[in-house]
């Protein structure tokens, strides 16, 4: 699976304004709900499903990332956005370190392996030191757009 697969372009965040979690969580759902990917009236239901998710242990993995992700009904395929903060975001990541780099996942209930293979996708590539700090320093969509493309295409180590 690629980021082209499930990354909606449209809601990519270069700038994320947020400075906590619940704060980043809701900028980067609006984003998808703006880009027309989740219904504006399932907008509280997704935002308090990933802080659910949340409860469970965040997924903020360290080295400056995280994840949150979850599966809701009212999506019927898996979709994503990016975000990068350049102040970064205390999100009681793992290493205790502000995260500047934030994929968001929500996908259908009934479909577990999407939402396994693209959480495998971006661990794999953020394994990738080089590709990280390609990330960090986009400092518009395109730049991050053109990111993921050169991922897609292999052209990272990982």
């Amino acid at each position: 699976m690629k980021f082209a697969d499930f990354i909606c372009s449209e809601a990519i965040l270069a700038q994320l304004d947020a400075q906590d979690k619940e704060s980043t969580i809701r900028e980067m759902v609006q984003a998808l709900c703006r880009a027309g990917k989740v219904e504006n009236e399932e907008f509280e239901s997704i935002v308090k499903a990933i802080l659910k998710r949340e409860e469970l242990g965040s997924t903020g993995i360290g080295r400056g990332v995280a994840v949150p992700h979850t599966k809701h009904p009212s999506v019927n395929r898996l979709v994503g956005t990016v975000a990068v903060s350049p102040q970064g975001v205390d999100f009681a990541s793992l290493d205790g370190e502000p995260v500047h780099l934030f994929f968001l996942l929500i996908s259908p209930p009934d479909r577990p392996g999407d939402h396994l293979r693209a959480l495998e996708n971006i661990s794999r590539q953020l394994r990738d030191d080089t590709f990280c700090r390609f990330l960090k320093q986009s400092k518009s969509v395109e730049d991050i757009k053109t990111v993921l493309m050169e991922a897609d295409n292999n052209q990272f180590g990982s």
